[in-house]
């Protein structure tokens, strides 16, 4: 088939283009010809034109889409350790919690992140969305993160479609091994909080000190509360107190927090069997780091018309992070047919020690103190086989993918000991404010879909491609949690409140008398629910160059979706709030047009319309506080889907190979929100959620990157290295509009419509979107000395991260976090010793020291979460085979 590319001139000129090469061919081939020859010649040297788009890159070439591409390279040069870290260098992104993507200032739910083009479920609580930090950069091929809807992708889209790539079976069989170490200001060789767990804490898994205790099991498994009463005796109740496990798991410590660590293997080949190319690739990692924080948590309250603390706790924490990760694969391969199998597993285990003080000013401005010992466990397991198939001479396309995916957490034993003062001023126990809770959530995703397309020529140079595919998708998640607590039927004596926690918990003291185990898990539906979403879709579309270098792509997708939260009573009781139930069907139709109107730029304009679905976490009526912030989360079942508008433009222009200037602007229109809001409940505030009426956010990017070479001219240091220069600037702005007579619905309302304008102000920004983003890398290659140097820069404007509680018909600010600028440095250098080629690399992360800053102000600032980062240092040696 015939292809041809031109310039503007050569569309005007359409005619003389066409006769270049006859012209060209002429000249070095003087001989005179007849008229049929030249005829002829000129038919055989039209498939040589090739005039227009030679430095467009491959995938923004093949992608009619605004869409970002993390390569390689990208990975290679950034150092980051991750997906999450590595996605904070693309235009218009920003990290919330070191996890969580936020494209275009819009929140994880209105994007989607796929494996290889599969979905994922998620271990996170609060989102449905994977958490990115668990996919490790050194088994990323690479990223693509596509701005503008297509149909042929999940129809719940806002911000964009991120769609991670892993790593292929290579040409050349390598295997690398990867050694390093890290150092944090905050936390490497400072005395930190620690508790012992057990004996194998350090590789991730626990030698089952943590399991559930067998009476505690058998009585979670009876389906009655764990109270006196009659259904257990005061023998049952000692019995299971005493089951539990006591010092290794609540006594705090102070030790010296040790050096980070990490060791990483990696390895592949391919042969050629008689029915193909076979492939092989496997990349194993253990990542072992360690995170102290120090800082302060306030809660506002209103004195006047201004805001003061009502609590102000110091707090520190040490974390410890265990990553453990696997990634293999298989392919075989012939000329028009590959089929894969790619299997990804990880865990990430965290265990953490913290402590807070400070006065509580609705308790008179006691001060008191709170302990807390916590253990988390994130698997997830993706398995994935998948085929591209070609027919007719690559005229019909297939391909075609299945996927099972599978998330746990696990938290056994998250424990909490409250302490006051006694008259001496020392810290005691308070008996009332202890906490051992277990939770497991278990999210399963099956999917899987195939795409089918048929490439027609519409003349010799242009061609419409037709597709047409199918996805089905069903995501479940069990989710349960048992509190427990003890309580002193006698009251406690001087010396067993003075006692060490160990001491004053140990099995001695667990009786009818002293300490009792009791169960405080809610019943009614609040502390268990299942949740299912079933999405089955069907799409179709067209991408043709409808006129030369004018290509359009337009399609619709069909999606059928229900989507349920059944809230289960532990105890056999009927749930206070029914199973939550979205049905609906959409239609979701999207148009891009690329004209690629001069040499080497084009201009993109698109047009789609999407959805954005709740969470499971904010249709469920069950409380959970995130250790990340102290903050008590609850579900509202009331909550609808999002419809949104969205509208795109965007120019680029390719002026050399790798090098590039990209301008555009988008506006988005929201119907129905999903806002997080502060409500008052009992004199303790929690974090929930609400569809504001209507939201807009409109906004402009650009990008650029540039190399620069000098030659050896006595200019020193900078000859004979090639000069990187790329920097990137988002500027966007939102707006919700709440109009008078805009209602409602939460829970705390029970359902019942309320006034919109008392939860949210009519102008406010969205949730989540800082106005300005800016990224910019500047370094140098140098082939010679075989070495790379980048200093980055990443700078992300205050962004609200929830709605204020509204008290007494008034409402507080809302929470605004100020993430502010990063400066990282990355070295890297490529050496032979001993005969063997050796890689050193060198990353300084947060130079300028940038805290995190989250806070209320209203006269008087409140800091709702402040706390040092810290800066870092690590060094990495990686030796080739």
């Amino acid at each position: 088939m015939k292809t041809l590319s031109l310039t503007l001139t050569g569309v005007l000129l359409a005619s003389s283009a066409l006769i270049a090469p006859g012209l060209a061919h002429a000249q070095t081939a003087p001989v005179e010809q007849t008229p049929a020859e030249q005829a002829q010649d000129e038919a055989t040297q039209v498939d040589e034109i090739v005039v227009l788009g030679r430095f467009i890159p491959e995938p923004n070439r093949e992608s009619p889409e605004v869409a970002a591409f993390l390569t390689s390279e990208d990975l290679e040069r950034t150092g980051d350790s991750s997906a999450a870290a590595a996605l904070t260098r693309v235009t218009g992104l920003t990290v919330v919690e070191g996890r969580f993507v936020y494209v275009r200032g819009l929140g994880e739910r209105y994007s989607s992140a796929l494996l290889n083009g599969s979905p994922l479920p998620s271990p996170e609580p609060l989102q449905r969305v994977v958490p990115l930090d668990l996919f490790p950069s050194s088994i990323l091929e690479g990223v693509t993160v596509q701005k503008t809807y297509s149909v042929n992708y999940p129809g719940e889209f806002g911000g964009g479609v991120i769609d991670l790539q892993t790593i292929d079976a290579p040409s050349e069989p390598f295997f690398t091994i990867s050694a390093g170490l890290g150092y944090d200001t905050e936390t490497t060789a400072q005395d930190g909080l620690i508790y012992y767990g057990s004996r194998t804490d350090f590789l991730g898994f626990d030698d089952d000190t943590r399991d559930v205790p067998g009476p505690l099991g058998l009585a979670f498994a009876s389906g009655n509360q764990i109270q006196a009463g009659p259904d257990y005796t005061g023998d049952d109740l000692r019995r299971i107190g005493q089951s539990l496990v006591n010092a290794p798991l609540r006594l705090l410590q102070s030790e010296e927090i040790p050096v980070d660590g990490s060791l990483e293997v990696s390895g592949g080949f391919s042969n050629e069997t008689p029915i193909g190319t076979l492939g092989v690739i496997l990349v194993a990692g253990y990542d072992n780091s360690w995170t102290s924080r120090e800082g302060f948590q306030e809660e506002a309250q209103f004195s006047g018309s201004d805001i003061v603390a009502a609590t102000s706790y110091a707090f520190n924490s040490t974390q410890n992070d265990v990553q453990l990760n696997l990634l293999g694969g298989l392919s075989l391969s012939g000329l028009d047919h590959e089929v894969k199998w790619t299997n990804f597993y990880v865990r990430n285990t965290t265990k953490e020690a913290r402590s807070r003080v400070g006065p509580d000013f609705d308790a008179g401005g006691s001060i008191l103190r709170d302990d807390y010992t916590e253990w988390f466990v994130r698997q997830l397991f993706s398995s994935q086989l998948a085929g591209e198939h070609e027919f007719l001479d690559g005229a019909f396309e297939i391909d075609w993918r299945a996927n099972y995916s599978t998330t746990s957490r696990d938290a056994p034993y998250e424990s909490r000991f409250g302490y006051g003062q006694n008259a001496a001023g020392d810290f005691v126990h308070d008996i009332e404010r202890n906490l051992i809770s277990f939770s497991e959530l278990n999210d399963d995703v099956y999917s899987g879909g195939a795409d089918f397309a048929y490439t027609v020529p519409l003349s010799d140079f242009r061609e419409a491609k037709f597709s047409a595919g199918f996805a089905l998708y069903e995501n479940t998640r069990d989710s349960e949690r048992r509190d427990l607590r003890f309580i002193s039927p006698a009251g406690l004596t001087t010396d067993q409140t003075e006692s060490r926690v160990d001491f004053l918990f140990s099995d001695f003291n667990i009786n009818d008398t002293v300490l009792q185990i009791n169960e405080i898990t809610g019943s009614n539906g609040a502390a268990a629910y299942d949740a299912e979403l079933v999405v089955n879709a069907v799409y179709g579309q067209v991408e043709a160059e409808i006129i030369p270098l004018v290509n359009a792509t337009v399609g619709v997708r069909f999606e059928d979706a229900e989507q349920s939260v059944t809230p289960r009573d532990l105890f056999g009781g009927a749930p206070t709030f029914a199973s939550t139930r979205i049905e609906e069907q959409y239609y979701l139709p999207a148009a891009t047009v690329t004209w690629n109107f001069a040499e080497d730029m084009q201009l993109r304009l698109a047009a789609s319309q999407t959805i954005g679905r709740p969470q499971f976490r904010e249709l469920a009526p069950q409380s959970y506080t995130d250790p990340e912030s102290d903050r008590t989360f609850i579900g509202n079942p009331f909550l609808v889907d999002t419809e949104i508008l969205n509208l795109d433009a965007r120019w680029e222009w390719y002026f050399a190979r790798q090098q590039f200037i990209t301008a555009g602007v988008f506006y988005k229109q929201l119907d129905k929100p999903v806002e997080a809001v502060i409500v008052d409940v009992g004199n303790q505030r929690q974090q929930s959620f609400l569809n504001a009426p209507e939201a807009t956010i409109m906004g402009a990017e650009i990008e650029a990157k540039k190399y620069f070479e000098f030659p050896d001219n006595g200019m020193g240091f900078i000859a004979n290295k090639r000069w990187l220069i790329q920097a990137n600037y988002t500027f966007s702005d939102s707006e919700v509009t709440v109009d008078a007579g805009d209602t409602v619905l939460t829970l705390g309302g029970a359902g019942t419509p309320e006034s919109a304008a008392f939860f949210i102000a009519d102008g406010a920004r969205l949730q989540g979107q800082s106005e300005h983003v800016v990224n910019a890398q500047f370094g140098w290659e140098d082939d010679a000395a075989r070495s790379q140097a980048t200093l980055i820069v990443n700078y992300v404007s205050e962004r609200i991260t929830a709605r204020g509680a509204g008290v007494g018909g008034s409402r507080e600010p809302d929470f605004i976090q100020e993430p502010g600028v990063f400066l990282d440095f990355v070295y890297r250098k490529d050496f032979t010793a001993m005969g063997r080629d050796l890689g050193f690399a060198l990353e300084l992360r947060n130079l300028l020291g940038t805290e995190f800053d989250e806070f209320q102000e209203l006269g008087n600032k409140i800091r709702i979460n402040n706390y040092d980062l810290g800066s870092s240092a690590s060094i990495s040696l990686t030796a080739r085979f």
